[in-house]
């Protein structure tokens, strides 16, 4: 059986760690490079790295800060943030990223996914979808949160998976940031949904979270920030109790 994964993310602003509630409010959370060095020394399975207003300001991912981080860092790196071609994935990936999130590009030229698909493999190509529940319909949203679409949430990841999307990051965007827990019955939607793994994104605030979010929501991999980034959980603590509660984790 294939271990539950644990991957602290970096939203960067303006060279900075950032993080909000529900997409708003920006708080400075740190330095990217430190807190990168930190987890990869904690005993995080992968890192995310998201430069979370590249695509608003119509700009690529801050390809120096990606290789910084990259130096530091023994464990699976994940990138995304303004990516719109093979250039800037070849890029990306020339400076130390493993694999790359692709979110607003994807929706805009759905054939984006099958072109890096094909020319890095589905494993390196992560669809990031951000999602809120609209009218009891969760609809996909653009540009770091601020541009509604008339897509289905699970209609968009069925479609993603299809042309080629080896991993999918799901943010409910109505838990991003409250620490309530995460959107469990939509992640256990998608993950039957779909037969390539699941991230769940958005709500951490304990450690039964977690636990909840691999048991309940069938999700393959938990991402979270602030807990991490303000040491409200310790990684190698929150490791340790779930597998006491009988989930598989690499210690």
């Amino acid at each position: 059986m294939v271990s539950k994964r644990i991957i602290p993310c970096l939203d960067i602003k303006n060279g900075r760690t950032v993080k909000g509630v529900n997409f708003v409010d920006l708080q400075d959370a740190g330095d990217p490079v430190e807190l990168a060095d930190r987890y990869s020394k904690e005993g995080a399975d992968e890192l995310v790295f998201l430069d979370i207003t590249a695509t608003k300001e119509k700009r690529k991912t801050l390809v120096q800060l990606v290789e910084k981080v990259a130096r530091k860092v023994n464990i699976p790196f994940t990138v995304g943030g303004g990516i719109s071609s093979v250039e800037d994935v070849n890029m990306l990936l020339r400076a130390g990223a493993d694999k790359v999130s692709i979110n607003s590009s994807a929706v805009k030229n759905p054939k984006l996914i099958s072109e890096l698909a094909n020319k890095f493999g589905s494993q390196c190509i992560v669809l990031a979808v951000d999602a809120k529940l609209i009218n009891g319909q969760w609809k996909v949203f653009l540009v770091g949160g601020r541009v509604e679409t008339d897509l289905d949430l699970f209609e968009w990841i069925e479609e993603g998976v299809r042309l080629g999307a080896g991993e999918i990051l799901f943010t409910s965007m109505d838990h991003d940031g409250t620490k309530n827990g995460f959107a469990n019955e939509t992640l256990k939607k998608i993950s039957d949904l779909v037969k390539v793994p699941v991230i769940a994104s958005g709500g951490a605030g304990t450690i039964q979270h977690f636990s909840d979010t691999f048991v309940k929501g069938k999700a393959d991999a938990a991402l979270a920030a602030s807990v991490f980034h303000y040491k409200e959980i310790e990684i190698k603590d929150l490791k340790k109790e779930l597998y006491q509660q009988g989930i598989n984790i690499r210690l």
